[in-house]
């Protein structure tokens, strides 16, 4: 059996999960690095890793490792490398480059060099090279750049894998899928279809806490509605493919209801998560109402909430902010008692706003923005404990 190394990027702040997401399909050797996690394992490991994680933005396969000082040697070490045996000529290309303190001046440049290095050994080899195509590449090939080494990824997802190939509705600066993902898992809600806790986003603006939320609870693999681009490679099995397929599917639940309940202000917003929710046919298992926070009530006497409130970043917002939080701290108070609330938030003056004791802050990052995955657990009644007027018997 062959096995190969790997690397998963994933949002920032997610990592642990991911490796233990990885340790849980079997893979091997996994360490937690910056942004991402390393594994080994075979074929069939990267097949589960893409169908099967919620939290992974793409699995890469590293095809050749090696130290450099200009943009000839990270071109040698693209050429060198046996390309011919994972795709054909045939395929379009595209190189995408990440750099962390590489000294070379242009990051542009050693991008060409890798493109020409690939082109190359297939003209040698095959005496045609490939067509380079940046909006939908056959194939794509990752350029990693530290300050003395390069190493060269081949990506077997194509698209990222938050794009889990149901969502049509969209809105101005989204949520990402493994990101949402990532804070029901930090939230500790229980997904189980017996024991599955109700679950509330008043915020939902597409509805991506409402699709991840209802897919972890009927165990659904979040890859079953999509391509991957370890489809076109030479490697690639259909037949067996195909079986993994069908065994996905079949772990999967049934269910008419599920205690999931997704609200907006504004009905735009309710109406591009039902259409979400019907392209992935969720629509009837999810309440789904057009409500403003601040009035509505709890749907059941205990449960999780997440939501993903505006940052401030727009000009004229910090002034609505300021007014709004304190009154949602308010409305936690006297309408959500006995919930754990989580707010995923960019502005550092959240927590000063929203009036209440976070008892946990996790650090996040939501694309480049650094955030904080704040905690509230809602008691019912008064925190303190009662003062007793009454001496004990003796």
């Amino acid at each position: 059996m062959i096995e190969f190394q790997f690397f998963s990027p994933c949002p920032r702040g997610l990592e642990n999960l991911l490796a233990q997401e990885i340790l849980d399909l079997r893979g091997q050797n996994v360490q937690v690095t910056h942004g991402g996690v390393s594994y080994r394992g075979d074929w069939s490991l990267m097949q589960d890793v893409n169908l099967n994680s919620r939290l992974a933005t793409r699995v890469l396969l590293r095809m050749g490792q090696g130290g450099y000082r200009n943009e000839q040697d990270i071109y040698a070490l693209a050429r060198n490398l046996s390309w011919h045996e994972w795709f054909t000529p045939r395929e379009t290309i595209r190189v995408f480059t990440t750099a962390v303190r590489s000294p070379l001046r242009s990051i542009d440049f050693a991008t060409l060099k890798v493109k020409d290095g690939v082109c190359d050994a297939f003209r040698d080899r095959k005496g045609v090279r490939p067509s380079v195509d940046t909006t939908h590449p056959d194939v794509r090939i990752h350029l990693f750049l530290t300050d003395r080494e390069a190493t060269i990824y081949l990506d077997t997802s194509g698209e990222a894998l938050y794009r889990r190939g149901y969502k049509r509705a969209k809105v101005e600066a989204p949520l990402k899928e493994n990101l949402a993902a990532g804070i029901l898992m930090l939230s500790g809600w229980k997904a189980g279809l017996g024991e599955c806790e109700p679950l509330l986003d008043p915020m939902c603006g597409s509805g991506t806490f409402l699709l991840e939320a209802a897919h972890m609870a009927l165990n659904v693999a979040p890859g079953l509605g999509r391509r991957f681009a370890f489809e076109k490679l030479a490697a690639h099995d259909i037949n067996q493919w195909g079986e993994v397929v069908r065994t996905a599917r079949a772990r999967a639940y049934n269910a008419t209801q599920l205690p999931i309940f997704g609200s907006d202000i504004w009905a735009e917003q309710v109406a591009r998560t039902r259409q979400n929710l019907a392209a992935a046919g969720l629509e009837k298992m999810i309440k789904l109402e057009c409500s403003d926070i601040l009035k509505r009530s709890a749907p059941a006497s205990e449960g999780v909430l997440v939501a993903n409130p505006p940052y401030g970043v727009r000009l004229g917002e910090k002034e609505d902010l300021d007014a709004f939080y304190p009154l949602l701290g308010d409305t936690l108070k006297k309408q959500f008692a006995g919930w754990r609330c989580y707010f995923l938030s960019g502005d550092t003056e959240f927590p000063k706003r929203i009036g209440l004791k976070a008892s946990k802050r996790t650090p996040l990052f939501n694309g480049a923005i650094d955030c904080r995955l704040y905690e509230y657990k809602m008691i019912a009644g008064s925190a303190r404990t009662p003062k007793n007027d009454t001496a004990p018997a003796e």
